[in-house]
């Protein structure tokens, strides 16, 4: 939706900061090295790249934008469910969880004897000694 806000039609490059970021503010003691030159920590990361960018000579309302929902989404995921009154406002449609989870293991599956380690039913028979 953002994107309609700034006339962009292609927003991989800000889908791709937009993970970028996600990353940063989960793994923020993670150092970086960019280029040999700058060391810095992951959460500085996105702003970087942002740098490299602008010095590239590229627009950086792609990046912005990138950061922006990036940070929308870490607040949402990772920040509000665990305030006080806080909960999970992003949730996964049901539709795709249907088409796309695993389904769950049977309880009383008995694997065959092929799919044992070995081939040898491990535990079972008669005591040692008795």
């Amino acid at each position: 939706l953002f994107g309609l806000f700034v006339n962009l039609v292609f927003l991989g490059q800000a889908f791709t900061i937009m993970l970028v970021y996600v990353w940063s503010r989960r793994n923020p003691y993670v150092r970086m090295n960019f280029f040999g030159l700058l060391i810095f920590q992951a959460p500085f990361l996105p702003w970087v790249l942002m740098g490299f960018s602008l010095l590239l000579g590229n627009s950086i309302i792609v990046d912005l934008l990138g950061i922006a929902v990036g940070h929308i989404y870490f607040f949402l995921e990772d920040v509000f469910p665990n305030q006080p009154g806080g909960g999970r406002l992003l949730r996964t449609p049901s539709v795709l969880k249907a088409l796309f989870d695993t389904p769950e293991d049977d309880p009383n599956y008995n694997p065959l004897p092929e799919e044992r380690p070995g081939g040898f039913a491990w535990g079972e028979g008669q005591r040692l000694g008795g």
